[in-house]
């Protein structure tokens, strides 16, 4: 059986970063994880392990740009169609691997993943070569400075998650950069109870009172309506991610390997015999 992660979310939320230690934890624990780069965007500098798979050895956003005049987000989604129209490539770079982690380095524009077609489309395909799918959808915890960002981080994932429909998992990435702080900031204090807000979204960290709620009625019925949807359809909560720490980045793995039920189709492993010596 093998099995595929798509690592997405917003550009700057550290998707390869994410990535490379992912592979780098799977070595250590001898297991094997390969790298598919799927943004046609991307730089060799973006990545720490070179990738095993990469859309740009079919198609990249310069080659789009250049010979067809399209814009940066023009010629993503060009890249995108083209790739589904020559998906015989994609057959033929997967199928080496079996029984692997395939890691998925997915472009950081939003709209991919919650107005498009391209990623479901692509991963029925993957579903039909028999790959296990589960997406990680990376939000950075700067977010949490400001609880408006901070939503619209909360209703991007989730729409992203009715739109692609595999198992998924919600990380807040970056949490060595969260400390907790004795002085109240601008979302209050940093203390553990008050992350546990954003880690388990609150929705009424928004219907609370702030100065902008208070000068404009309109745009606080709009936070009522969000808090509302939020509380009625809790989909969203987030593992917390700390890279500097090894427990930090085992604990997502292990949700990841129970949301795509890996290695539930081995076969069990016979004891080897022991003399009665070995029990001495």
């Amino acid at each position: 059986m093998r099995y595929a992660i798509f690592v997405c979310g917003p550009a700057g939320a550290g998707k390869s970063t994410f990535c490379t230690s992912l592979i780098t934890h799977l070595q250590t624990v001898k297991r094997n994880g390969h790298l598919f780069n799927l943004d046609p965007a991307a730089t060799d500098e973006s990545f720490g392990v070179e990738p095993s798979i990469d859309i740009r050895n079919l198609i990249s956003l310069q080659d789009a740009m250049t010979e067809l005049g399209y814009g940066p987000n023009g010629g993503l989604v060009y890249c995108f169609e083209y790739l589904m129209q020559n998906l015989d490539w994609l057959d033929e770079e997967v199928g080496e691997y079996d029984s692997d982690y395939i890691i998925v380095d997915c472009p950081g524009q939003i709209e991919i993943y919650t107005h498009h077609n391209f990623l479901p489309s692509l991963l029925r395909h993957f579903q039909v070569l028999g790959i296990r799918t589960c997406a990680a959808y990376l939000l950075e915890s700067q977010f949490m400075e400001d609880r408006y960002k901070y939503f619209s981080g909360v209703l991007s994932a989730m729409s992203s998650m009715v739109n692609l429909e595999i198992p998924w998992i919600n990380i807040m990435s970056k949490m060595d950069l969260i400390t907790p702080s004795t002085t109240k900031g601008r979302n209050g204090l940093r203390s553990k109870k008050d992350i546990a807000r954003y880690l388990d979204p609150d929705p009424y960290l928004l219907s609370e009172n702030t100065p902008t709620s208070r000068s404009n009625p309109k745009f606080h019925s709009l936070n009522q309506a969000i808090a509302q949807l939020i509380e009625d359809h809790p989909l969203v909560s987030f593992l917390a991610l700390d890279l500097t720490d090894t427990d930090s980045l085992a604990a997502v793995l292990s949700h990841i390997d129970y949301s795509i039920q890996y290695g539930e189709d081995e076969e069990p492993v016979e004891p080897k015999d022991m003399d009665e010596g070995d029990f001495e």
